[in-house]
């Protein structure tokens, strides 16, 4: 088989397993695992590897970006303290305590801390891709995704001081407290840095192609930028992305936001599904070229069992730590206990979240960027052992977990009471009543002008209002009103499809004309059904 052949089965397997993974309620980074530790065992399968000094720069920036989209500042910010005890505290509790492991299993210390910085932090895609199918509520989603993106930052952070004094043989602690104040100051100026030009840029250009351009290119350039001055690169996309998700909305076109939305869903979706595939090549080519010592798999074992249980005995008592200050803000501020926010963590919840410790992409990402090379030009000491032990916690942390997540979820009763779909049209019909009520108050266009826009947004609210009541009537004999209505939908949308296309195809209109019309029958279809 072919490189080329090998990517495209790879690509092909993304595919096939994406609905799959809906069909049968496994999250998808364990069934791509799983599909990645079987490929490379048919016969005639080349290796599948990236430049390590490749890894991070390609794989981290497009990820941690495209998280960055997925929330606000404002909801990581009233999740704060949680999201720091987690993404901060418990990330360098799991790197010291997994170090202290390793080193006692016979790992140089410098070594070991690079072992517990690429196992310390949790990826939330498995966790959150449960957590919305299962409609947990909000503020776990909001801890979880937070944490999966700041703790990122703190492992990273760490993994590079471990590297370089591994790299360097040896490293002085005012040296580490440097690189460490270097990182912080650095990659955070760097990221506003950029996320205030990216702004001023985006508002400037009104091109939907070239406002995306700049988006995707935003987010390597502040990753390389603040690599190079010494600063943290995950914590400059980390801040262009919160930034940019906070004050760029107005700054593009409707066209640029629609596009860029759709190209950062598919370069998330592409990307992470790549990396969970090269875990079981990697494995298999570390066992392959140098056989791990017989202490290893108890080493992995081990590691696994510690940070399982790290997880529950920090998460509980944290929790706790946190009521009793928010208890005690209460009193202060003389506001009632529920308002100051106490009580918002349900022992279910802990629990879910507790579990919810799968590791992920930036574990595999760090593993697999180690270099092979100390600056003496000897070999990275322990290197195979690293690699296997980080990507055994991966791979096993993502099947014990990942496949376990949803029935403990489902036994706890752990659920949210928000009902998006009527969330979703209630926002939606206060932003156009308020954009009918701008229009009929206008009084420096002429009447007919005024009229002609209203009728639109009067159309449009009467319409959404039906099809919500129509949704919601649920009065019928099989009580499934809400199906009815979107089957009935996605025929209309047929019908349209058909009439566009067959007067293309028979010259009745030009293509530009038709994708046009195509265009605003899809927006439709994806804002009424999907």
């Amino acid at each position: 088989m072919s490189s080329i052949a090998l990517w495209g089965t790879v690509i092909a397997g993304i595919v096939v397993l994406t609905p799959l993974a809906d069909r049968i309620r496994v999250p998808l980074p364990v069934l791509l695992t799983l599909f990645g530790i079987a490929l490379p065992l048919l016969p005639g399968t080349p290796h599948l590897s990236i430049d390590p000094d490749l890894v991070l720069p390609v794989v981290l920036p497009p990820l941690l970006f495209a998280a960055t989209q997925r929330s606000t500042a404002r909801e990581f910010s009233a999740q704060a303290r949680p999201i720091l005890l987690t993404a901060v505290g418990l990330t360098i509790a799991s790197a010291a305590l997994v170090a202290v492991v390793a080193h006692a299993a016979g790992v140089p210390w410098a070594v070991a801390w690079v072992l517990g910085a690429i196992v310390a932090p949790p990826d939330p895609v498995a966790a959150t891709a449960v957590a919305r199918r299962l409609r947990l509520p909000g503020r776990v989603v909001t801890v979880l995704e937070g944490e999966g993106m700041f703790n990122d930052a703190t492992a990273l952070v760490m993994y590079h001081v471990a590297v370089a004094a591994v790299v360097a043989g040896s490293v002085t602690a005012g040296e580490v407290g440097l690189d460490l104040a270097l990182a912080l100051v650095v990659g955070v100026a760097v990221g506003l840095a950029l996320g205030w030009l990216g702004h001023v840029v985006l508002g400037r250009l009104r091109v939907p192609a070239a406002e995306t351009t700049v988006t995707l290119a935003l987010p390597f350039v502040a990753y390389v930028l603040a690599e190079e001055l010494h600063g943290s690169g995950v914590l400059a996309v980390l801040s262009l992305g919160l930034l940019l998700r906070n004050v760029s909305h107005t700054s593009v076109s409707s066209g640029g936001w629609l596009l860029g939305r759709s190209v950062w869903e598919y370069a998330d979706y592409l990307i992470t599904g790549v990396v969970f595939v090269l875990i079981g090549f990697e494995l298999t080519s570390v066992l392959d070229g140098s056989p791990v010592g017989a202490a290893t798999l108890p080493l992995a074992l081990g590691v696994v069992a510690l940070l399982v249980v790290l997880r529950f005995v920090w998460m509980f008592p944290a929790v706790w730590l946190l009521e009793r200050g928010l208890a005690a803000r209460a009193v202060r501020q003389g506001v009632p206990a529920d308002v100051a926010g106490v009580g918002a963590f349900t022992r279910r919840e802990t629990t879910v979240i507790s579990w919810a410790g799968m590791r992920g992409v930036v574990s595999v990402a760090s593993a697999l960027a180690l270099p092979h090379l100390v600056g003496s030009g000897d070999e990275f000491p322990h290197r195979d052992t690293v690699v296997f032990v980080g990507l055994m916690v991966v791979l096993m942390t993502l099947v014990l977990q990942g496949l376990t997540l949803a029935p403990v979820v489902r036994r706890l009763g752990v659920g949210s009471t928000v009902d998006e779909v009527a969330e979703i049209a209630r926002l939606r019909e206060e932003a156009t009543r308020a954009a009918l009520e701008s229009v009929l108050a206008r009084d420096d266009v002429p009447a007919p002008v005024r009229e002609a826009v209203a009728l639109q947004y009067e159309g449009y609210l009467t319409a959404q209002r039906a099809l919500s009541q129509a949704r919601s009537a649920g009065d019928d004999v099989e009580g499934r009103y809400g199906e009815l209505v979107d089957a009935l939908l996605r025929d209309a949308t047929e019908v349209e499809r058909g009439v566009v296309v067959r007067a293309r195809n028979e010259g009745l209109a030009s293509p530009h004309v038709a994708d046009e019309v195509l265009a605003d029958v899809e927006a439709r279809a994806v804002r009424d059904l999907d």
